[in-house]
């Protein structure tokens, strides 16, 4: 009956359909990125497109749906987070909220602990109870670290039970790289993150509680007479940013976790260790201007796209739809996208009975800049098995092509 042959389709990816015709980008790293706006002077962060200085640092941009790295500075240094670390607060809170062991309009005390709470504060009252609802918004867009002790204390006895609870779930989410003290970001010597870890957190709360994330991109809130805007500096300057939250101690400098989403683009940045507010507002803004104008999110395909049709032997059926069973997308500099190579490969012919979903292949995915990736393909659809009659031709028909 012979062997199976091995089919390889190889060729750029505009020869299957699936790009439009840019001209052909060269290999090496473009020059684009030296004609963004100037940069303060600064040492400088890695990027596909060669290196972009930024004061920051510690830096990284992501792509929230690939998880492509666009740019980095330090990214995986362990550093003091200061209020960003308030993210994992609400983090824990909202998870609490979701499972329903915590009612937003529930009200938890206000101890003499918390009211005396420094720093950047809600304005809670001693002897008082607010309501869970009040109190994250008085987290996110205040700031207040008053209201992170009184969610810590209400919800584990005490403020240090609450930080081993967010150690708990910084390993449950990965962020193999973060130590939590506190439920504020007060300074402390082992109370630690890295820009990675801030954006994986910030990520998982975009995904996990969409219906929660929006209090992020509220402008103000007002608790106790005491109106306080909220102090993300891209709110209401940079198209499409919803949030998240900002950081500031004499030893860390002025940092900011932000997103933006424009379309169906989402990009986080995190910034650390700058020396004024006006520094962080104009690095974020500039930095993630840059990161929209120079990349762009290529979809290779849908779940349910047909890739390839695999011949079949001896099927009720003479061909499978091979399909990658989930949507592939990459994260690209615009001038890369012809760059672009895909190999499919599988054993041909597929010999029956065929399952829905059963691997059949691989996609690979490579090209000058691009991240390799490689994707199953999997059986779009059963074949079955042809009945033992009806199986006699197409075996005579194999043995005498020497297929």
């Amino acid at each position: 009956m012979g062997m199976p042959k091995r089919r390889d389709v190889i060729g750029a990816v505009t020869a299957i359909g699936l790009f439009g015709s840019e001209a052909h980008a060269q290999a090496r790293a473009p020059s684009r990125a030296s004609r963004a706006p100037a940069a303060p002077a600064g040492t400088p962060a890695t990027t596909p497109l060669g290196p972009v200085d930024t004061l920051g640092r510690q830096v990284l941009i992501i792509d929230a749906d690939t998880g492509a790295t666009l740019l980095e500075k330090s990214a995986d240094e362990r550093m003091t987070p200061s209020s960003m670390s308030k993210l994992m607060t609400a983090y824990v809170v909202f998870d609490l909220l979701k499972q329903g062991r915590l009612k937003m309009d529930q009200e938890l005390p206000v101890s003499e602990r918390a009211w005396r709470m420094g720093g950047s504060k809600m304005f809670v009252q001693i002897n008082s109870s607010v309501k869970v609802d009040d109190l994250l918004h008085g987290v996110i867009i205040q700031s207040g670290n008053d209201a992170c002790v009184v969610l810590a204390e209400g919800i584990s006895g005490s403020e240090a039970q609450f930080a081993e609870l967010m150690n708990d779930y910084a390993k449950r989410l990965e962020l193999t790289n973060s130590t939590f003290r506190n439920a504020t970001g007060w300074p402390d010597p082992e109370h630690k993150m890295t820009c990675r870890d801030l954006a994986s957190l910030a990520a998982h709360i975009v995904k996990d509680f969409p219906e929660y994330f929006p209090i992020y991109s509220q402008r103000s809130f007002r608790w106790n007479e005491i109106n306080q805007e909220n102090r993300n500096p891209l709110l209401g300057r940079v198209a499409g940013a919803d949030g998240m939250k900002t950081g500031h101690t004499d030893e860390a400098g002025y940092g900011l976790v932000g997103t933006v989403k424009r379309g169906e683009r989402r990009l986080i940045l995190v910034i650390n260790g700058l020396p004024s507010m006006a520094s962080r507002r104009e690095e974020a803004e500039r930095l993630m201007e840059w990161g929209f104008r120079e990349f762009e999110n290529v979809s290779l395909f849908r779940a349910s796209d047909t890739i390839e049709e695999a011949p079949v032997y001896l099927g009720e059926q003479l061909k499978v739809p091979l399909v990658g069973g989930r949507d592939v997308l990459l994260t690209l500099p615009r001038q890369w996208r012809r760059n672009l190579q895909v190999k499919v490969r599988y054993d041909s012919p597929v010999p029956a009975p065929v399952a829905k979903g059963q691997e059949l292949g691989k996609l690979e995915v490579s090209g000058a800049g691009v991240p390799p990736m490689t994707v199953p393909l999997l059986a779009g659809a059963d074949v079955a098995k042809l009945g033992l009659i009806p199986r006699i031709p197409a075996v005579l028909g194999r043995m005498i092509s020497g297929a």
